[in-house]
């Protein structure tokens, strides 16, 4: 939502995204989600979802502190990954067709892998908010430099149909992580998908610049259910386009692109035109660049700690 720049810092936006306390404490009133064979938790669950879920026979819920809801194998070691996937499944099937939760949109989505478990398992995209587990998406900035050296950036506004961001800007491709997919695979197929960019272009120019973590809690802007924790592993790509090269919608997630100088990028940022996770990914940008320093930012070091959170649950 647009407003007062001059309320808004670089690590402002980074602490609406990266909003989950960091007091230790905080995460004793979720459930933690736990599957078999493993003692470690994947992910958070409001006591809120846990109570208004309709749970199969293939969970088993502990209100006991440490409070937690445990997939069950009934595979009894034979299959356990496919006995975690049909339970999830099973599961996500009845919210959707009962519409149990604004979150799913009555909608199905595509699976997303549970990064943090020891075998492969997964579940529907819509759906990982509920559970808190771990999310991965894959970006791409691009951008190109006139002769002088001055740099533009590409910048989307997003449809105004989408459920999140509707109508702000973006970064330029995004897109979140299938099961089985890898970042390049990701970015490369978005960038075809949302810019009309050719694979052999991105594949050439593209560089991975390593990753942002933090982790989320949804708010009052978001359109579902409130409260929601959301760790995410955003990882992050630069692309220099040639200049006789632009960015077009190829689908109906971006209503256009805009080529923008790097203070116009700046003001937009700080009078909150961008979808947050989207801000998160320029403030990288502009530190990796040089536009953001220690020399002009007094937040520079906490700006740069909370780009890169230690997450709760078992890295991929």
């Amino acid at each position: 939502m647009a407003g007062n720049p001059n309320q808004r810092t670089y690590l402002s936006l980074l602490e609406a995204s990266d909003s989950f306390p960091y007091d230790p404490t905080s995460a004793g009133r979720y459930y933690q989600l736990l599957l078999p064979n493993d003692d470690q938790p994947h992910g958070y669950l409001l006591p809120e979802t846990v109570q208004k879920m309709p749970w199969t026979p293939d969970f088993h819920v502990s209100h006991s502190q440490p409070r937690s809801v445990t997939v069950l194998d009934s595979s009894g070691g034979k299959d356990t990954a496919g006995s975690v996937n049909a339970a999830f499944q099973k599961l996500v099937d009845i919210c959707v067709e009962q519409k149990l939760f604004h979150i799913l949109d009555g909608k199905h989505s595509e699976p997303f892998s549970i990064v943090s478990a020891k075998y492969p398992v997964h579940l529907e995209r819509f759906s990982a908010a509920l559970f808190g587990i771990t999310c991965r998406g894959s970006y791409i900035i691009a951008y190109t430099k006139a002769n002088d050296g001055t740099m533009r950036l590409w910048i989307a506004r997003r449809a105004a149909h989408l459920y999140t961001g509707a109508g702000m800007l973006d970064g330029t491709v995004a897109g979140g992580i299938k099961a089985g997919h890898s970042p390049l695979e990701t970015v490369i197929h978005e960038a075809d998908e949302e810019a009309s960019l050719p694979e052999a272009l991105v594949r050439e120019r593209v560089r991975s610049v390593g990753v942002i973590t933090y982790i989320g809690v949804t708010g009052a802007e978001f359109p579902g259910e409130k409260g929601l924790v959301v760790p995410l592993i955003n990882y992050m790509h630069d692309l220099e386009l040639p200049g006789d090269v632009f960015p077009k919608p190829n689908d109906d997630e971006v209503e256009q692109f805009y080529c923008m100088t790097v203070p116009e990028v700046q003001k937009a940022l700080l009078n909150g035109e961008f979808k947050a996770d989207s801000a998160v990914a320029l403030v990288g940008f502009f530190i990796r660049h040089g536009v953001i320093t220690a020399d002009n930012e007094k937040d520079f070091i906490e700006i740069n700690m909370r780009l890169h959170r230690r997450l709760p649950f078992r890295l991929p």
